[in-house]
């Protein structure tokens, strides 16, 4: 993946200068065209050299701790470039102990935070860079770094939940799949082996299983080829941006799955809006940025399709509501807070309110699957063994 700094022009002749993340110049296009820009230019980032590599993983943890003391230095009063100095020693991690003495040199040799953060965009997102922002032209960016530790903290904790109910039912799953394909490919041949030294003709169900196991075993390869052209290819479909609004109004759509997908991104939004709000970046600001950092192609079109509304004199909710992207409660509840001045408060409740939805959700789903995972397995070993000892039985019966 790269970088691609481009210089654009809305629908309304607004001047829109941002950087983009594509795998190259005409995926980037294309994911500009979707947005309905008009490009003026745009130009590949390229990395200084010395400069400090973000490609590898910064866990979510050190972020929030970085965020954290950072804004209790500045409240205390400690220089920024000396806080930065402290906080780079005491970072674990050597690649982010590096970026943050890159953003040190950049603070001393004079720009603000902000800018200098903006240079590890894969670490310091969008929505990172433009709250401190926020709170340097606002002098409260003590007071902003504290609610962005307190968002990662809410945020790492809602992904956490949802990645801890998977874990089990993908263990099991893999499990049944290999345990399956071994009685396939290893143990089934001996059976029949054994069976065609003793003759006769083998009860229907055997003789299909075995027909599989033939098959799998000669054409094994073969099938392993193809669901790896097959993946390779819908990887590359899902980066389209055609494919990606479509797999991921698939994923919104999906039984059972989806609902709980949905429900993770509106909570996702609804802190996301408030947090930046609260901290002073202005609706149209905040709209984009909470777009960006969605997560999913649908929910960005409909803030997209907000920004455009609050444009020409509508409210965050009418557009919202005329998109089946968010539920009628979630736009009732930010046309409430719109009418009342209270929109930041209202947007912390309904966050608030789907985090718990996802809670119970996560609970109710992992009760559900245990069981039918299991019973799955059960029925396809099940059905294995008692295919193979048929012949068996039968043979048994003959000799009593």
């Amino acid at each position: 993946m790269a970088l691609f700094k481009y210089v654009a022009k809305d629908e309304e002749g607004n001047a829109v200068n941002d950087v983009i993340e594509a795998k190259d110049e005409i995926v980037a296009l294309d994911m500009l065209r979707v947005k309905n820009l008009i490009i003026i230019s745009i130009n590949e980032v390229k990395q200084q050299k010395g400069a400090v590599s973000s490609s590898k993983k910064i866990k979510s943890d050190e972020l929030v701790i970085f965020s954290r003391q950072l804004a209790t230095m500045v409240n205390a009063g400690i220089p920024l470039v000396q806080s930065l100095d402290i906080l780079s020693e005491q970072m674990e991690s050597m690649v982010f102990r590096q970026m943050i003495t890159a953003v040190r040199q950049d603070v001393e040799a004079g720009a603000s935070l902000s800018a200098a953060l903006e240079k590890h965009p894969k670490v310091f997102g969008v929505l990172y860079t433009n709250m401190v922002k926020a709170g340097e032209t606002s002098g409260m960016l003590d007071d902003i770094l504290d609610r962005l530790a307190g968002y990662l903290e809410k945020s790492n904790q809602l992904q956490r939940k949802v990645k801890s109910a998977m874990v089990y039912p993908a263990v099991v799953t893999v499990m049944a799949f290999g345990i399956t394909l071994v009685l396939l490919l290893k143990v089934i041949p001996t059976f029949k082996e054994i069976f065609a030294t003793l003759g006769g003709t083998l009860p229907m169900p055997t003789q299909i299983l075995i027909s599989i196991s033939d098959g799998l075993r000669h054409y094994f390869m073969f099938a392993v080829i193809v669901v790896g052209i097959f993946c390779f290819l819908m990887m590359k479909l899902v980066q389209t941006p055609k494919g990606r609004q479509q797999f991921d109004q698939l994923k919104l759509n999906v039984p059972v799955f989806g609902p709980l997908i949905k429900k993770v991104a509106v909570a996702r939004f609804s802190r996301t809006l408030s947090t930046l709000i609260r901290s002073g970046v202005p609706i149209l600001g905040a709209l984009e940025i909470v777009g960006k950092t969605s997560g999913n192609v649908i929910i960005e079109m409909a803030v997209d399709k907000a920004r455009v509304g609050i444009r020409e004199g509508e409210s965050i909710a009418q557009p919202l509501s005329k998109s089946n992207a968010f539920p009628p409660m979630v736009t009732r509840m930010i046309s409430v807070g719109e009418e009342s001045g209270e929109l930041e408060k209202m947007l912390t409740k309904i966050a608030d309110f789907y985090e718990d939805q996802v809670d119970a959700a996560v609970s109710g789903l992992t009760s559900l699957i245990e069981p039918l995972i299991i019973a799955f397995l059960g029925i396809v070993v099940g059905s294995i063994v008692i295919a193979m000892f048929l012949p068996i039985f039968k043979i048994t019966e003959l000799i009593g």
